[in-house]
Order: C-alpha cells, then sequence, then structure tokens
C-alpha cells in the first residue's frame, strides 16, 4: 500500500498470487474462526450458481475491505481509495465493462469512496459446496431478518399469509446480541399463523487484522453482504424475489445536517442502492435464475411499520424488544447488556414509531436523548433532529442528496418524509412543547 491507495487481494489458492504492487492479502482467515462455520452453506434444499457464490464471495470481500482499510488513514479522514482483487468463476462476466461499472458505483454509493475491482479466473480453489437436502421444504419467500422492527412486522406479516409453502427468514447474527435475536423470532413463531417459518442463521463477523488496532467502524458494505448472502439463499430454494423490510423513511434517510449528505449517512436500502444492486445481479446472473432485491416497506414510515406489526397480531412488548440501534451498547467492550443507546438516529425513530403506533414506548434504553446530564458527543444526533424538524424540508431537498431511480415519484417520497417528520415532532414533547407545535 502506498499513500492513500489500499490493495487487496482475496486468495483463491497458495500459488495464486498477485505480481507487481503491493497487495494485501485476505481470504477466509479474515473472518472469525468459530463464525466460519455459520455461513448459510449447511442447510440448503437445492445447489447455488455460480454467479451467486461469486456474488456472495465479491460481498465477502468488500466487506473485509471496508473494515480493515480505516477511514483514519486519509486526508479527509472519509474517502478512500480502494483496489480490490477477486477470483470468480464466471470470470467473463464479472470482467465485461458493464458489470464493473454497476459495481464500482454501487460500492460508492454505499461508502463513498473510490473503489477499483478486478476479477481473475477461479482456479485451484475447493469451494465449499452446500450440503443439499432435497427433500426438505422449498420457501416460497425469503426475507432478511435482523431483528429489528421493520423485519420482525414484516415477517409477522408474512406468517399470516395463506401460503402452504414455508417463509424463509435469514438472520445475520449479531456480537452480543445474538440472544435478542432469537428472542424476536419467537414473538413470530408464537403467533402461530398458518404459515411455516424457517430461519436460516448466517455470521460474517470480522477478525482482527493482526495490527491490533480497532477496525473501521463504519461497515456500509454489511448491506450488500447481508443481500449476498439472503440471494445465495433465494436461489437454492428456487424463489426470485429476496425482501429487505426497511421502512421508506429511514431507506431514504435524509441527511439531519449538510454533513451527513450521501454516504455519510447508510443507505444500504435506499432505492438508488438497490436498482443499482438489481442492475448488477441482472448482468451476472443466469437466464431464468436472476433475483430481484426489494423493500416491501418502502412506502411506509416507521410509526405505520409497527402499526402493521400490530395489525399482525404483535403485542407492544413484542415490538419493544427489538433491535434498533445504530450502535449497540450491548456490542461495546464493557456496554451495558441493552441493545437499544436511546440517542442515535435509528433509536430516535424507533421511539417516534412506538409512540404512533403504541402511544407509549416501554423499551430499556440506556440513555434519554433529552436528558440534561448527557455528553456533548452523545447527544448530537438529538440536537441536529431538533434544528431539521424546526427547519423547512422541501421536495428539493429530496432531490440533492441521493439520486431515486427513473420509475421512482418524487413526490410520494416527499409525502412520506413529512408523514416521518411528524412522527418524529412528536418527540420534541418530552424536551420542548413550544417547539414541538412549532415543528407540527
Amino acid at each position: 500500500m502506498t499513500g492513500h491507495d489500499y490493495s487487496l487481494w482475496w486468495r483463491g489458492h497458495r500459488g495464486d498470487r498477485p505480481r507487481g504492487g503491493h497487495w494485501r492479502e485476505i481470504g477466509e482467515e479474515a473472518f472469525q474462526e468459530k463464525e466460519r462455520r455459520v455461513i448459510g452453506r449447511h442447510h440448503l434444499p437445492g445447489p447455488v450458481p455460480d454467479w451467486a457464490e461469486d456474488l456472495f464471495r465479491v460481498a465477502r470481500a468488500a466487506f473485509i475491505a471496508d473494515k480493515y482499510v480505516r477511514r483514519t488513514g486519509v486526508r479527509d479522514r472519509w474517502t478512500r481509495r480502494i483496489s480490490l482483487d477477486v477470483p470468480v468463476t464466471e470470470h467473463e462476466r464479472w470482467q465485461s465493462a458493464i458489470v464493473r461499472s454497476h459495481l464500482t458505483v454501487l460500492l460508492q454509493i454505499l461508502t463513498g469512496d473510490l473503489w477499483n475491482v478486478d476479477f481473475r479466473p477461479l482456479t485451484g480453489y475447493q469451494v465449499e459446496e452446500a450440503m443439499i437436502f432435497p427433500d426438505d421444504p422449498r420457501a416460497s419467500e425469503v426475507a432478511l431478518f435482523s431483528g429489528g422492527l421493520d423485519s420482525l412486522s414484516w415477517a409477522a406479516t408474512r406468517s399470516r399469509a395463506d401460503d402452504p409453502r414455508p417463509l424463509l427468514l435469514v438472520m445475520f447474527r449479531e456480537i452480543g446480541l445474538l440472544r435478542l435475536q432469537q428472542r424476536v423470532y419467537k414473538a413470530v413463531e408464537r403467533l402461530d399463523g398458518p404459515r411455516r417459518v424457517m430461519l436460516l442463521p448466517m455470521s460474517q463477523t470480522p477478525a482482527g487484522d493482526g495490527s491490533r488496532l480497532r477496525l473501521e467502524s463504519s461497515s456500509r458494505t454489511r448491506g450488500l453482504l447481508y443481500a449476498a448472502g439472503a440471494i445465495r439463499a433465494a436461489v437454492a430454494h428456487g424463489v426470485d424475489t429476496v425482501h429487505i423490510p426497511e421502512n421508506g423513511q429511514l431507506a431514504i434517510n435524509p441527511p439531519l445536517t449538510p454533513a451527513r449528505s450521501a454516504a455519510c449517512s447508510t443507505r444500504s436500502v435506499h432505492p438508488w442502492t438497490l436498482n443499482r444492486l438489481n442492475a448488477l445481479i441482472a448482468a451476472v446472473g443466469d437466464v431464468g435464475s436472476a433475483v430481484q432485491v426489494v423493500n416491501p416497506l418502502a412506502q411506509l414510515t416507521k410509526g405505520e411499520v409497527c402499526q402493521v406489526g400490530r395489525d399482525a397480531g404483535l403485542t407492544p412488548s413484542d415490538l419493544e424488544s427489538t433491535l434498533s440501534c445504530g450502535k449497540p451498547p450491548a456490542r461495546r467492550s464493557g456496554g451495558p447488556p441493552i441493545a437499544n443507546c436511546g440517542v442515535c438516529f435509528p433509536c430516535l425513530v424507533r421511539r417516534s414509531g412506538l409512540l404512533h403506533a403504541n402511544g407509549t414506548d416501554d423499551t430499556r434504553y440506556e440513555a434519554l436523548p433529552w436528558a440534561g446530564d448527557l455528553p456533548p458527543d452523545r447527544g448530537a444526533d438529538w440536537r441536529a433532529l431538533q434544528r431539521w424538524l424546526l427547519g423547512r424540508y422541501t421536495l428539493t431537498d429530496v432531490l440533492t442528496d441521493n439520486p431515486l431511480p427513473q420509475d421512482s415519484d418524487p413526490a410520494m417520497v416527499f409525502d412520506l418524509i413529512k408523514r416521518g417528520r411528524k412522527e418524529l415532532a412528536r418527540l420534541l414533547q418530552f424536551s420542548h412543547p413550544a417547539k414541538a407545535a412549532a415543528a407540527a
């Protein structure tokens, strides 16, 4: 690595080494050993086509590059130049100009970095095949399941569908939060709907890079990794759609301040991101086996999603047991065993959603955003939210951050954000009743 250029090479086999330059070699050992066994290969009803295995491998390599290259090492402490070399089975497809363009644009949208991705033929490498269980039932629907409010509400709704074939939930295990995720999944099982629900646990926890330094704290490629894992499961089940449930309010994720524009706010389920991902899938997938990734909650605010969950039979306690936090305290070293910090922007949106659907929010949080003794850095999101709610928000604001796909209706997106702002304004009542009236 030289200057601010970072070159990482995903290992194919021991004799397959890059020539020239300063390449950092990465591979399976980049993931924690105990987690490598839980990658979703252990139980599938059918084979996985090469293109889907390639997509999963590319997503894993990008995720590790994202974690190993720290933003603190670059001049603006954000924008990195990353070169990545990955072995793929369908080499000619991936090496085409259109596929490379789709992938680099997708990665740049997600991370805000400058990416250059090259591919080489996958040779001399033993791919761990899935264990095929042809007699197992094949799902008719696949959805990501995080243990959050949105994925729980969607799973609860679809578990009540009159469909003889199962619903498959793909769950990526969270560090320190597995018991919570399992408890949330039990809430779906307790509904005892007419449809069978199956759970496919996966885990992709990065190991240290040998430097003893903390890995990059941002993780903008994690959503791509999770989507690729769900796509892989979907094609094995013969399903042509993967649902990534995320309320439209946070999928758009309008920046609260100019400093949070574009990739400085998470964009993993933004309509433009899904559009680029689907274009990539269409370019690399086999005819007849490609998959569409969709957000079924794209037109709903957080509060409306919570109401959908209530309508499906979930109790307020079920909703309050979920994980919404961007930086869960339980994930921190020495942090309390609490799932939601209560002060980050996702937690603030969560609070407003539960108040909308339940009238109260009895979630156990680590802190109150309007508490007078909150350290300045922990109150940053609350202060930014107050300023954003008291300011004007127009259709122009919708269009000037990240672009929308051509088939999107900006007016509908604008109406969605306005409804979300109305829910969020209710939080102002806890600290400044006069401000709440002004923002209404």
